[in-house]
């Protein structure tokens, strides 16, 4: 019931953000006046999406760490946020990129790459862990594939300020030049405390799912 709850807190907070990003943002200085206020869903969503890969580091150290459980549960948890938070993501910025640049894609940038390259990681965790026997070496790998996901949050984070292309330099943490308007910014931070709450709440919900099934399991164990 928490995690529902959040989840309907989340949904209302983020669409009040989208709300104002439309009708109460100004427009951005050198951007197309209307679609590029899709980063008012693109950016929170990308911020959030490193928070879930952060969470897939820490349940794939705890498995082999620890051997954990929990640990095991979370990476699963994390990677199927992950891949919900990264879709987001790579959907609506090829929106943009379509009005802004003239193509969806640019396959010579460095932080487009790098992001659809976590992405698909993401896809690939959710599908393994759905298909797969759960055995100890599946988990090993499984986790070895979380672990290296992190490893691509700081590139793509710092591939805009190394590689630059077509992906705009960093505004948050970048150069005083690339400092985004102060109302731009309230917006993305409210829409960003809107995805971060939905995501707790998914997380919850994902967590008492995962619960019943081994409960489920065990109860198939005993009838056998």
């Amino acid at each position: 019931m928490r995690g529902v709850l959040l989840m309907l807190v989340g949904l209302g907070v983020a669409g009040v953000a989208m709300v104002l990003g439309f009708v109460h943002a100004p427009a951005a200085q050198g951007f197309e006046p209307f679609s590029f206020r899709i980063i008012f869903w693109h950016v929170p969503a990308a911020w959030t999406s490193f928070l879930t890969f952060g969470m897939l580091f820490v349940g794939s150290l705890a498995w082999f760490w620890k051997r954990s459980e929990w640990g095991w549960t979370l990476s699963g948890i994390a990677a199927e946020l992950s891949l919900l938070f990264g879709l987001c993501v790579v959907t609506s910025g090829p929106i943009w990129g379509a009005a802004e640049w003239g193509t969806p894609w640019d396959w010579s940038d460095a932080r487009l790459n790098t992001y659809g390259l976590l992405s698909a990681l993401a896809l690939f965790l959710v599908m393994a862990r759905r298909s797969q026997p759960d055995t100890p070496e599946f988990r090993d790998v499984y986790a070895g594939f979380g672990l290296f996901g992190f490893m691509l949050v700081p590139i793509t984070y710092m591939a805009t300020r190394w590689w630059q292309e077509r992906h705009p330099a960093p505004v948050v943490g970048g150069e005083e030049g690339n400092m985004v308007d102060g109302t731009i910014l309230s917006i993305w931070l409210l829409a960003f405390a809107g995805m971060v709450i939905l995501m707790i709440g998914q997380a919850l919900v994902s967590a008492e799912v995962q619960k019943c099934e081994r409960r489920l399991a065990e109860l198939q164990q005993g009838l056998d």
